[in-house]
């Protein structure tokens, strides 16, 4: 085992032992009523990207130690169980006076590591992905820019003022209004998240073939986060974020977080990419078939219930009748939801296969061997793309050839 190889895997254990700590000081705040079962649930849920990001970076750095994205990743891993252990450790320590309260709030210092985590995130990640370096080093004053305006937030949420962790009482110990206002530089790191999407972008022009794969997985796989973020925070702030429906939406958006190392761990060590336009397709006629099959049995089921109440009242039949509506639904439903998304998201595809069956029609009643010939080669160009394009045919002589070697 190399340097490099002990160094990563060391970087993941330490990750798993901080997130043991904090795991352990919200089991123990929860066991003393100094915490509540939401907070346990949520810290659950945000061990999830946790450990995929320090075990999916310790994973590339053993594989591949001079790729930066693996580095990248444990880096951002342990940060993160930095901030749930000390997040974590300092609030059951100062609500059950079981750590001195001074300690505690040091140890709450430790919970601002996010900054840097978020800010690794959507500059450096970005701008290194997918072989760690920079798309050219003309970029290397984003890199260092962004790198200072990280490093000049951190020391602005350092020192906020306030309440360490909610405790009243509880103040942190380099509280300083003056130098809080640095804070303000992650706004600028926000801001600056768009140009290493930009960097992304043009990498991902000048590429080909697997580096577009790597690149599409890692764009499919942050699609998938930020969907899921956009699509639950309406409801998040319809149901109340304290609530236990609230609760289950956040841990749902923590947990969804685990899809951007993942889908990065897999486009980095993967040397043969599945095809990522099969897995959006797929994603998207499933993902809509769901929605309107949920739709139509939860409709059915209301019109049922309201048209046959005299009749059924007591008894299932609305929902059995509503089973088998939505089940007879799902074969029509899935051609027709896979022929919209071909036809407005696939286009290549779809007009590929109307391009065969055009071509099958055709050569039903064809005659002439060299039109068949000039057909055949015009549809195998249009739907195939080849660069090159050969076309063999056995004469008769050379059957009768092949016939007499085969015969008796």
């Amino acid at each position: 085992m190399t340097r490099r190889t002990r160094l990563s895997w060391s970087l993941s254990i330490i990750s798993a032992t901080l997130v043991a700590a904090g795991l352990a000081a919200v089991i123990a705040s929860v066991r003393e009523d100094t915490g509540d079962d939401s907070f346990l649930i949520s810290t659950l849920a945000f061990v999830v990207p946790i450990v995929t990001f320090s075990f999916v970076g310790g994973l590339i750095t053993s594989r591949q130690p001079g790729n930066a994205i693996g580095w990248l990743l444990a880096v951002i891993g342990l940060l993160f169980a930095m901030v749930a252990a000390c997040s974590s450790i300092a609030s059951w320590g100062l609500t059950s006076g079981k750590i001195p309260e001074g300690l505690a709030e040091w140890i709450d210092l430790g919970a601002n590591a996010w900054v840097v985590a978020l800010g690794l995130i959507g500059t450096q990640l970005l701008i290194r992905l997918p072989d760690g370096t920079l798309p050219s080093p003309r970029w290397r004053w984003y890199s260092r820019v962004s790198i200072l305006l990280i490093a000049v937030a951190l020391i602005g949420m350092a020192a906020q003022t306030g309440p360490v962790e909610g405790v009243p009482g509880a103040e942190n110990p380099l509280a300083s209004a003056t130098v809080a206002g640095l804070s303000n530089a992650f706004f600028l790191v926000i801001l600056s998240f768009p140009i290493g999407i930009v960097a992304l972008v043009m990498r991902y022009r000048r590429s080909s073939g697997h580096d577009r794969g790597q690149l599409r997985w890692v764009a499919f796989s942050g699609a998938v986060f930020v969907t899921t973020y956009i699509a639950c925070l309406p409801l998040l702030s319809l149901v109340g974020e304290n609530s236990t429906a609230g609760t289950a939406l956040t841990s749902f958006i923590q947990t969804a977080f685990a899809a951007l190392p993942i889908g990065i761990g897999f486009a980095v060590l993967r040397q043969r990419l599945y095809d990522i336009d099969v897995v959006i397709n797929r994603a998207l006629v499933y993902g809509s078939l769901t929605a309107m099959l949920a739709g139509a049995y939860l409709g059915t089921v209301l019109i049922l219930h309201l048209a046959l109440r005299a009749f059924t009242e007591g008894s299932g039949l609305a929902v059995a009748a509503s089973t088998l509506a939505t089940a007879a639904l799902f074969r029509p439903l899935r051609a027709g939801t896979q022929a919209v998304v071909d036809r407005r998201f696939f286009r290549r595809k779809y007009d590929a296969v109307r391009t065969l069956k055009r071509f099958n029609m055709r050569v039903r009643n064809e005659v002439d061997l060299e039109a068949l010939q000039s057909d055949l080669r015009a549809v195998v160009a249009e739907t195939m793309q080849p660069e090159h394009l050969s076309l063999w045919l056995r004469t008769h002589q050379d059957s009768r050839n092949v016939f007499r070697t085969l015969g008796p």
